[in-house]
């Protein structure tokens, strides 16, 4: 005994729980990973905005060649600068611009978070339809089971001309039938561990329990699917505001040194390097651009429209499947008790019928609608256990919370 259960610690270590699985794939999922990258570039967008506010720093050079050179003028003339600006009043584009990206890049933050949440929720399903699975191929392979018993005993009598020919075929044929639907349950078995699998990141073999907390009403939270359209409206209304920048005047200062060298001179020319420093205030503002400002502006309010929409839509929609998962959950609450009843009355019958059977009271066709009533039973009681898990899952995603928190393993 103590040699058998030395042999199950590595299973027991290598299964995997819920709440690690999440965690795992947290961190090692491509699509969060993507995300996380697009925040990045948006952080860079954001410091590529801020940088605007300071003094642009430009050098340069040129060189000149006059093929034939004229009196006081040199053949050839060497030339460098240095020039620094700054926009002195910009109508406020910048300010507008440093908060729009700041809005962009809060909202690319939400839609990591929201990343990980959506796939928590999908892990989550994932896991308790596995074990729901695993549960009704257990069913099955019991079924299997006492099908082979009674088709060997069966074919016994047949022999011994005790039985006949249409007696064994139909034991046949539902054990035939119940090989069939533990393939059919293998494939699913192995589509949802392999989808499981790409989306935690890792290869998963075995499951270990694992059961939310049930901590009564959770607390109601905006997700974050809803938050980074929030925040993507107000990216589109900061943006709308730099365009009004536009009909403001748009001073600049800059100060250019330039340092000149000249060759291939007559003696009229001044010898040396000469030099010219330049101060220049500019001034610009737009007077007409044939309504090219105002569709701008238009179209910005458009989109800022279609995301107000969008957003009271999905706010919507987060309530309504809030309320629904609540409901969810009573229900699954009386699908278990029917389902537990249907078990025990199933095992109860087929106890009583699998006596008779052997004993010769009643034929196999009853004998194979009570185990097939006994099967489906304890398949759909151990559903209805999984099913209440993930109507808790679901209610804690559409509360706003993160449902690994309540995971208990």
């Amino acid at each position: 005994m103590v040699k058998f259960l030395f042999l199950l610690i590595p299973v027991f270590i290598n299964a995997e729980g819920l709440k690690s699985l999440i965690e795992f794939a947290h961190q090692n999922n491509q699509l969060v990973d993507s995300k996380q990258l697009l925040k990045a570039s948006k952080q860079k967008e954001l410091d590529a905005k801020k940088s605007d506010y300071y003094p642009t720093v430009d050098v340069g050079a040129y060189y000149q060649n006059l093929n034939e050179r004229t009196t006081g003028l040199a053949g050839d003339i060497y030339s460098g600068y240095a020039k620094i600006g700054l926009d002195i009043y910009d109508g406020g584009k910048k300010s507008a611009l440093v908060k729009q990206k700041e809005a962009e890049h809060k909202a690319s933050s939400y839609d990591v978070d929201d990343m990980k949440s959506a796939l928590s929720l999908q892990i989550m399903q994932d896991f308790f339809n596995i074990m729901s699975l695993e549960s009704s191929l257990v069913s099955k392979e019991e079924a299997r089971k006492s099908l082979k018993v009674q088709l060997e005993r069966m074919n016994a009598f047949y022999d011994a001309s005790l039985a006949t020919k249409d007696d064994v075929d139909r034991l046949q044929a539902a054990y035939d039938t119940n090989i069939y639907e533990m393939e059919s349950v293998k494939l699913e078995l192995l589509t949802l561990k392999l989808d499981l699998s790409l989306k935690v990141g890792k290869e998963i073999r075995l499951l270990s329990a694992s059961k939310f907390i049930n901590k009564g009403e959770a607390d109601f939270e905006v997700i974050e699917s809803v938050k980074s359209l929030e925040y993507s409206k107000r990216s589109i209304e900061n943006l709308r505001d730099s365009i009004d920048s536009a009909y403001y005047p748009q001073f600049r200062l800059e100060d250019t040194y330039s340092l000149y060298d000249y060759g291939n001179t007559d003696r009229t020319h001044p010898k040396g390097v000469d030099n010219q420093n330049k101060i220049l205030l500019s001034v610009n503002m737009r007077l007409f651009d044939n309504a090219s400002i105002s569709n701008t502006k238009q179209a910005i309010a458009i989109q800022s429209q279609s995301l107000a929409k969008h957003l009271e839509y999905k706010t919507k929609e987060q309530e309504m499947f809030h309320a629904l998962a609540k409901e969810r959950i009573k229900i699954n609450e009386v699908k278990i008790k029917s389902a537990e009843s249907a078990l025990k009355s199933a095992k109860s019958a087929f106890h009583t019928i699998e006596q008779k059977y052997t004993a010769g009271i009643v034929d196999n066709v009853v004998y194979l609608d009570a185990l097939v009533a006994k099967t489906n039973a304890s398949s759909l009681y151990e559903t209805s256990l999984n099913d209440l898990q993930i109507a808790y899952g679901i209610y804690y995603h559409y509360a706003g919370q993160n449902i690994e928190e309540f995971i208990n393993e």
